[in-house]
C-alpha cells in the first residue's frame, strides 16, 4: 500500500484523474518467480501489487451481478490453509459488502488470473494486496457511477457495508443496479484509498472457514471424493520406486485380463483402465508381481550427512560480514541434520481428466494449476488453449507431492481414450515410492563468544539437494520421462536469496558482527526432491536456534537474553518478548529431571511472518517418549485478516514440525526406498499432539500482509531440541529425535 493511497482524500478518490494508469506488464507473479528460480520481489512496489500487474483489468478479479452479489476470482487455491476465506474477507472489506453476498472462484485456468503457485506463504503477501486494490477500485467506480443516478455529487456518497450506496438525504441504491450501468473491463489504478483499520467491518474478524463444513461432515470436499458420470478408473503401472523398471507381460496377455477396459502404453509409461476401480487395482497388483530391478545408480547408504557432503556441489556465498571485535574466549562447533521426508499426504494423489471435442479438461489438486495446463499441453503437443485445468482440493499436500505427476499421468490416459472422463489415483505405496521428497540436509556451525558473552564470529555451511523442482512443462513430470519421445529432465538450479531453497533462512536475522554463511547446492541428490513446507528454513532455523541455546549454555545466560542481546529488529524482539511473557518464560521452574523448556524464533525467509515458539516438555526415560505439556507461539504477520485462520496455520505448522522432528524419515537401502506405508513411515498421531497449544497473534493494523503458513516449522523443531537438552542434558542434533534414539541416549546418563 503506497503512502499516497493512504493520504488521498475521499473527494480526490471519487474525482480521480482517470481510470488508466501506467503499469508494467513485465511483472511475474511472486510465487511463480520462486518456482522458476527467479528472485523474489523485494520491498513494496510503487505501482500495482505484483500479482495485479500482469492482470490489471478489474473484471479479471471481481464481477458484480445484477442481484447485487459479487464474484471474486483468484489464482490462489485452497489447500486447507483457509485462504479462500481470508481472500474473500479482503474483497468484502474493500467492496464494503457483507461476506455472505460474495462467492469466490479459485485456481481455474479459464476464469481466474494466473497468480503462479499457491506456495511459499505468498497467498496473503502477494495475492491479498492484488485483490484488495482491485476491490477498492471497483468500489470507487461504483460510487462514481452512482452519483448521476442519485443526482448528487459523488464525494457526498458513502457505501453502507450492505452492498448499497447512500446519499446524504438517505436515498440509496444497490450495487447491482449501479453495476448494470458500468463496465469493469478497465485497468486498476494504484493510487486509490483503502479502507482503514478503524473502519473495518470484515477484516480482523474470525469468520468461519468456507472449506471446513464439508470436511467435518463427510461431504464431498476432496478430489479423491469426486465422481463424474460415465467415469472410468485407471491405475498407473510403475516399478515399486524411482530408479527402478518393471518388466511387463506382452500386450496381448494384458489385454486378455478380465475386467480390463483399456491398456494405455507409451514408451515406458503404462496404465490400466477399467469400468470399476477395484478391477483396476486388481489388475495393477497382478502386473506389479512381475520382475522389477534398479536401473539407476545404487542409492548411497551410510551416514546421511557424510553421503551428502561427498556429493558434487555448487558453492554460493550467502552472507559475509566482517567487523572488528574483541577477542573470542569460547568456541563451539556442531553439525545438525535432517533426513529425507515424505509429504505424508493422507490421501494419495489423484486427478481426473476428460478429452472431449479436441479439448482436454483436467481436475487436479496441484498447487500450480496453470502449470498443470502447461505440462499437459507440452506432454500431449496441444496448444494451451485446448487444455483447461481446474483446482479441486486434495486430502493433503503442502508442497510438491505426487499431485503434478498424477495430473500428467491422467492427461496422457484421457488423451488416449477420448469421450469419457478418467479418474486416476495413486496407491499409497506409489505415493511413498515416487513422490518427490523433502530434501535431506546437513549444516555445520562454528561460533565464538567474547568475554562479555557477545557472539563475535559465526561460520555456517549448509549442504542440500534441490528443494524446488516443480514442473512447468513435460520435462518435469514422471510421464514426460517415460513416453516414447521422452523429455530430458531440466537442470536443477537453486532459488536465489532472499527466498532461497536449501539456503532459506541460513542467514541469521540476528545482528552478528562477523558472519560467513555458505550454501553448498547439490544439484543431483540420491532421490528426486522438491518443495516441502518451509523448504530449507526448517533445518537452518533448527541449526541456528540450537546453536544459540548451546552458546547460551556455554555462557551461563538465559537463551532468551542471548537472543535479545543480538536482535535489533523491533518486531522480532516484540514477538519473542510477547511469547515469553505469555508462556511465563521468566518464571519457569524445572519440575526435576526429564522435564524442561525450550524456545525457537525465526522470521520466515527473513521476509515473512515473525514467529517465536515456547515449549514445556517431559520425557519418559524408559521409553524415550516425549510429551509436550504446553506449546505457546507468538506471531506477527502484519495486518491480520482472519485471526482464527492465522492461529490455525501456526498450530498446524507446529504440530507438523513436531511430527517431522520426532517421527519422520524415509528409509531406504541401496536399491530403493523402503518406506511404503504408515508403519514404515510413522507420523504424529492425535494422541501425541501437545496437551495445550495457544497462539498469540500480535495486532499490526495498517501493516502489509506477511506470509504466515510456514513460519512455525523451524522454530518448533528448534524449541523441541532445546527443551530436550534442558530436560536431559543431552544435545540432540540430528532429526528425527525418535523415542528409540532418546531412550538409547538416556540409558547412558
Amino acid at each position: 500500500m503506497s503512502s499516497s493511497a493512504l493520504t488521498t482524500t475521499r473527494r480526490n478518490f471519487l474525482g480521480g484523474a482517470g481510470l488508466l494508469v501506467a503499469f508494467s506488464f513485465a511483472g511475474v507473479p511472486a510465487a511463480r518467480a520462486a518456482a522458476t528460480g527467479q528472485p523474489e520481489p523485494a520491498g513494496a512496489s510503487t505501482a500495482l501489487p505484483d500479482d495485479l500487474q500482469p492482470f490489471p483489468y478489474l473484471d479479471a478479479w471481481i464481477r458484480i451481478d445484477p442481484d447485487g452479489r459479487a464474484q471474486v476470482f483468484t489464482g490462489k487455491v485452497e489447500l486447507g490453509q483457509g485462504i479462500m476465506t481470508a481472500l474473500l474477507q479482503v474483497a468484502a472489506e474493500e467492496l464494503d459488502m457483507p461476506p455472505h453476498l460474495l462467492s469466490i472462484v479459485t485456481g481455474d485456468t479459464a476464469r481466474t488470473p494466473d497468480e503462479g503457485l499457491t506456495a511459499a506463504s505468498h497467498s496473503m503477501q502477494y495475492g491479498g494486496p492484488a485483490l484488495r486494490l482491485a476491490a477498492a477500485n471497483v468500489r470507487m467506480l461504483l460510487l462514481r457511477a452512482a452519483a448521476p443516478m442519485l443526482g448528487t455529487d459523488g464525494a457526498d456518497l458513502e457505501t453502507t457495508g450492505e452492498g448499497t450506496i447512500r446519499a446524504p438525504d438517505g436515498r440509496s441504491i444497490g450495487y447491482g443496479a449501479v453495476a448494470a450501468t458500468l463496465s469493469l473491463h478497465v485497468q486498476a489504478q494504484a493510487d486509490v484509498p483503502l479502507r482503514q483499520p478503524a473502519n473495518f467491518r470484515t477484516m480482523g474478524k474470525s469468520l468461519p472457514r468456507l472449506d471446513i463444513p464439508g470436511k467435518v461432515t463427510g461431504g464431498l470436499s476432496f478430489i479423491q471424493d469426486m465422481r463424474l458420470p460415465g467415469m472410468l478408473h485407471a491405475r498407473v503401472i510403475r516399478a515399486p520406486a524411482e530408479g527402478m523398471t518393471l518388466t511387463l507381460p506382452s500386450r496381448t496377455e494384458i489385454e486378455a485380463m478380465p475386467g480390463l477396459h483399456a491398456f494405455v502404453q507409451d514408451g515406458n509409461f503404462a496404465a490400466v483402465v477399467c469400468e470399476r476401480e477395484w478391477d483396476a487395482v486388481r489388475i495393477m497388483r497382478q502386473l506389479l508381481a512381475g520382475q522389477s530391478k534398479r536401473t539407476d545408480a545404487a542409492i548411497p547408504t551410510g551416514n546421511m550427512a557424510e553421503v551428502l557432503k561427498a556429493l558434487p556441489a555448487q558453492d554460493y556465498s550467502i552472507e559475509k560480514v566482517t567487523h572488528p571485535t574483541a577477542a573470542a574466549t569460547k568456541r563451539l562447533s556442531a553439525r545438525y541434520a535432517r533426513p529425507w521426508y515424505s509429504h505424508g499426504s493422507i490421501g494419495p494423489s489423484c486427478a481426473i481428466a476428460e478429452m472431449k471435442g479436441g479439448e482436454l479438461t483436467i481436475w487436479s489438486h496441484s498447487q500450480g494449476i496453470f502449470d498443470v495446463r502447461r505440462v499437459a499441453a507440452s506432454l500431449l503437443d496441444l496448444s494451451e488453449d485446448k487444455v483447461y485445468a481446474i483446482h479441486v482440493q486434495g486430502a493433503g499436500c503442502y508442497g510438491q507431492n505426487g499431485a503434478d505427476d498424477v495430473a500428467a499421468d491422467v492427461a496422457l490416459i484421457a488423451h488416449a481414450l477420448p469421450g469419457r472422463p478418467v479418474r486416476l489415483q495413486w496407491m499409497r505405496e506409489q505415493e511413498f515410492g515416487w513422490e518427490p521428497l523433502g530434501a535431506g540436509m546437513v549444516t555445520e556451525v562454528v561460533a565464538e563468544l567474547d568475554a562479555d558473552n557477545h557472539i563475535v564470529t559465526w561460520n555456517y555451511d549448509v549442504w542440500s539437494p534441490p528443494h524446488n523442482t516443480r514442473p512447468t512443462s513435460a520435462n518435469g513430470v514422471l510421464a514426460g520421462w517415460e513416453v516414447t519421445h521422452a523429455f530430458p529432465p531440466p537442470e536443477n538450479v537453486p532459488i536465489p536469496m532472499p527466498a532461497g531453497d536449501g539456503s532459506r533462512n541460513s542467514n541469521p536475522l540476528y545482528a552478528l558482527p562477523n558472519m560467513n554463511v555458505n550454501f553448498h547446492f547439490i544439484p543431483n541428490g540420491p532421490f528426486r526432491s522438491s518443495a516441502m513446507r518451509s523448504l530449507g528454513a526448517h533445518l537452518n532455523v533448527f541449526s541456528i536456534e540450537s546453536m544459540f541455546d548451546e552458546l547460551a549454555n556455554a555462557a551461563g545466560i538465559d537463551p532468551l537474553t542471548l537472543r535479545l542481546n543480538h536482535m535489533n529488529e523491533p518486531r522480532a524482539r516484540a514477538v519473542m518478548m510477547a511469547g515469553a511473557e505469555a508462556f511465563g518464560w521468566p518464571t519457569r521452574r524445572s519440575e526435576g529431571k526429564f522435564h524442561g523448556y525450550g524456545m525457537g524464533f525465526a522470521r520466515y525467509k527473513n521476509l515473512g511472518a515473525y514467529c517465536a515458539v515456547f515449549l514445556e516438555i517431559s520425557v519418559e526415560p524408559n521409553t524415550g517418549l516425549v510429551t509436550v505439556q504446553r506449546a505457546r507461539a507468538a506471531v506477527d504477520c502484519g495486518e491480520v485478516v482472519n485471526p482464527d485462520g492465522v492461529r490455525n496455520q501456526v498450530e498446524g505448522g507446529l504440530i507438523q514440525s513436531l511430527s517431522w522432528c520426532t517421527r519422520e524419515a524415509i528409509s531406504h537401502d541401496a536399491e530403493r526406498r523402503t518406506s511404503f506405508d504408515w508403519s514404515s513411515y510413522p507420523i504424529l498421531r492425535f494422541g501425541d499432539v501437545p496437551l495445550e497449544i495457544e497462539v498469540d497473534v500480535l495486532p499490526r493494523p495498517g501493516e502489509p500482509f506477511l506470509g504466515v503458513a510456514e513460519a512455525s516449522q523451524g522454530p518448533t523443531s528448534a524449541a523441541l531440541a532445546n527443551a530436550l537438552a534442558d530436560a536431559t542434558g543431552v544435545r540432540f542434533r540430528e532429526m528425527p529425535l525418535t523415542p528409540e534414539k532418546l531412550r538409547r541416549a538416556l540409558l547412558t546418563l
